[in-house]
């Protein structure tokens, strides 16, 4: 029987593996030139739907922090994210979440004080170099602007994650999660109308099958159990799951969408996967290690959740 805290890390990879799919998702099923659009309607609709099941809001100073948090984990997030999608094929796309274990490790150490190992730093440099190797044998054109915006993304989403673990929760991942995707997705919305404006046509039956699957899917499950995880996992932890979403992607390319898949990028992935198994499992055995699952439960239940309209007036 699986110990808790391997339980919570293999429920932690299916954030990233779903997160691996939107790239093919976008190419296939999105409309053309419209990032933000995608990456609102991924945002708001699960973040209202979570918001509606939990009946609860932000208290206090948890106001501002959610914003925060939800404009890191969320909003900037995903923009740079469709952006990286929409300029680049979906191996490649991925691709700079290879640095945000590195990026996370060293943002811990600084802000957290955990200690910055050599093992995890020899293993975020491979999982770097195995990526690398993926990127180096794609024969698509790399887009300057596409690799920005997802290297932005990476610094985006390692800061949400830093942040979110200093400042802890206030309430189950459920409820929090809700809160960071409603206030990302209306921060997406803003920026969304004062950039690109209303979308000239109605969105196709297709259109619509991708973002529902991306919002409930890819975005309202997969961000709770995300969330879950980096709120009981060491911080450096769940960034390392995060490097399966690469993997998925240039599979799926292959798979699906033709893309090529040469010998050097099958040692990537293998170099990948090894660094996450180092990572990982060192943190998971660790003997210094507390269980911080157990602590983390200690958090009140989804059951105990006040209405809805008794939330408005805290």
């Amino acid at each position: 029987m699986l110990s808790k805290r391997t339980s919570l890390v293999v429920t932690t990879t299916l954030a990233p593996m779903l997160w691996g799919t939107t790239y093919l998702t976008t190419t296939l099923f999105l409309p053309e030139d419209r990032p933000l659009l995608a990456a609102t309607l991924r945002a708001l609709p699960a973040g209202i739907l979570l918001l509606l099941f939990c009946r609860r809001l932000p208290h206090g100073h948890w106001w501002w922090k959610s914003w925060v948090l939800g404009i890191l984990n969320i909003g900037a997030f995903f923009a740079l994210l469709f952006v990286a999608a929409y300029r680049l094929p979906g191996g490649v796309a991925a691709i700079a979440g290879g640095i945000l274990p590195l990026v996370v490790a060293l943002l811990a150490s600084r802000v957290l004080h955990e200690r910055l190992t050599t093992r995890v730093v020899i293993a975020g440099t491979a999982g770097v170099f195995g990526v690398s190797l993926i990127v180096l044998q794609s024969q698509a054109r790399l887009d300057p602007i596409g690799i920005l915006a997802a290297v932005g993304g990476t610094v985006s989403m390692a800061s949400g994650i830093v942040l979110s673990k200093k400042w802890g929760q206030s309430a189950p991942p459920l409820t929090t999660t809700a809160w960071q995707l409603t206030t990302g997705g209306l921060s997406l919305l803003a920026v969304m109308l004062l950039v690109e404006g209303l979308p000239a046509t109605p969105l196709t039956p297709p259109n619509l099958l991708g973002l529902a699957y991306l919002s409930l899917v890819g975005t309202a499950f997969a961000y709770v159990v995300w969330f879950r995880g980096i709120a009981r996992l060491p911080a450096s932890t769940p960034p390392f799951l995060g490097l399966l979403s690469p993997i998925v992607a240039i599979v799926l390319g292959w798979l699906i969408a033709g893309e090529g898949l040469a010998a050097l990028q099958i040692v990537g992935i293998v170099i990948v996967l090894a660094s996450i198994v180092a990572a990982v499992t060192r943190r998971t055995e660790a003997r210094g290690d507390p269980d911080s699952t157990d602590a983390a439960e200690s958090v009140e239940s989804d059951h105990s959740r006040p209405p809805l309209g008794h939330a408005l007036h805290r």
